[in-house]
């Protein structure tokens, strides 16, 4: 998202990363991959349960782990897409975000 983040932006849509990672985790991974959108620790995973994206079926040493994916939420907090994804390597194309953000405006 970081590479084609000023497309997604252009959109209308602020991206905004959360993990069950710990602050100092996040911060390394920020810092490596020269990411620049606020990437926030949801230690608890109450945020993740919340939204309800915990991967309950997850081979982790942590739990708390969310399903990989995307999800778009409006000013009011109401999730309005959920965007899949099968690993947590692969991320959505800036295209499939900015076009589900498009719909989003419309409706």
């Amino acid at each position: 998202m970081q590479s084609n983040l000023s497309e997604i932006e252009k959109a209308g849509v602020q991206v905004v990363a959360i993990s069950y990672d710990s602050v100092d985790i996040l911060k390394k991974f920020a810092s490596k991959r020269k990411i620049t959108f606020p990437l926030l620790s949801d230690k608890d995973s109450k945020v993740i349960d919340a939204y309800k994206v915990r991967n309950e079926k997850a081979n982790s040493r942590i739990e708390g782990v969310p399903h990989p994916g995307t999800v778009l939420i409006d000013k009011e907090g109401v999730v309005r897409a959920k965007l899949g994804h099968e690993g947590y390597k692969a991320r959505h194309a800036s295209k499939e975000l900015v076009e589900a953000a498009k719909k989003l405006k419309k409706a």
